[in-house]
């Protein structure tokens, strides 16, 4: 193995690593709050916008990421739909969370004692007092560890942006595996790239889980 070519493509790798984690990182954040909104709406909306964003879960659960990706950058513009690679990645990504993320929050959300709910109202608190005091808090640390398994999954699928030209790790990787036939130490510093990330997203999570359950424990 000859690791001397990372000194010609080390900084175009690390700009491609710092390109996944800004997808990541948007990826997830937008995809989230997406989700969260459906699974509000799955709560609380009237049954005929239920039955729509239902809908719309089961499509984008049922079909690969990579279909929704070619469908939006290419057949985006026949609707006049026109975004660059990089935009077109990361409203992909945001798409393709959202249903997943939005049945985490659902089942977050299921976890919540009905008790407390009902002694919230009858306390008078309104349903978007409810959701802020009680069923976000409590539902979110139900919620958390699969919030963070999947954000970990999503971390794996930039790689999928690469085949619309988005400049991630994985698009510079094979760039330098194609100019230079290294196919083993290129897919190597590829797999310890992504081990970093992972690893970094499980840590911070686990410390997040821990000081988000022992705040709601003082505030009891």
């Amino acid at each position: 193995m000859d690791f001397s070519i990372f000194q010609q493509y080390g900084p175009a790798l690390l700009k491609g690593f710092a390109n996944t984690i800004l997808c990541w990182a948007l990826g997830t954040v937008l995809g989230m709050a997406l989700g969260l909104v459906i699974a509000l709406i799955q709560r609380y909306a009237p049954r005929p916008i239920r039955w729509i964003v239902q809908a719309y879960i089961e499509i984008i659960r049922g079909t690969p990421f990579l279909v929704q990706l070619f469908v939006l950058y290419y057949g985006g513009p026949l609707i006049g739909l026109r975004l660059d690679a990089l935009p077109a990645g990361l409203l992909g990504l945001t798409i393709y969370g959202s249903p997943y993320f939005a049945e985490i929050f659902r089942s977050g959300f299921r976890a919540v004692p009905h008790g407390q709910i009902e002694a919230a109202r009858a306390i008078g608190m309104t349903e978007m007092t409810i959701v802020r005091r009680i069923l976000l808090p409590l539902g979110l640390v139900s919620a958390l560890p699969a919030l963070i398994n999947f954000s970990i999954i999503l971390t794996k699928e930039t790689v999928i942006l690469s085949i619309i030209t988005v400049p991630e790790l994985m698009y510079q990787v094979n760039r330098m595996s194609t100019e230079t036939f290294r196919y083993l130490e290129a897919n190597l510093v590829l797999a310890l790239f992504f081990w970093v990330l992972v690893e970094t997203i499980s840590r911070v999570g686990r410390r997040l889980e821990t000081r988000i359950t022992k705040h709601l424990i003082e505030r009891t």
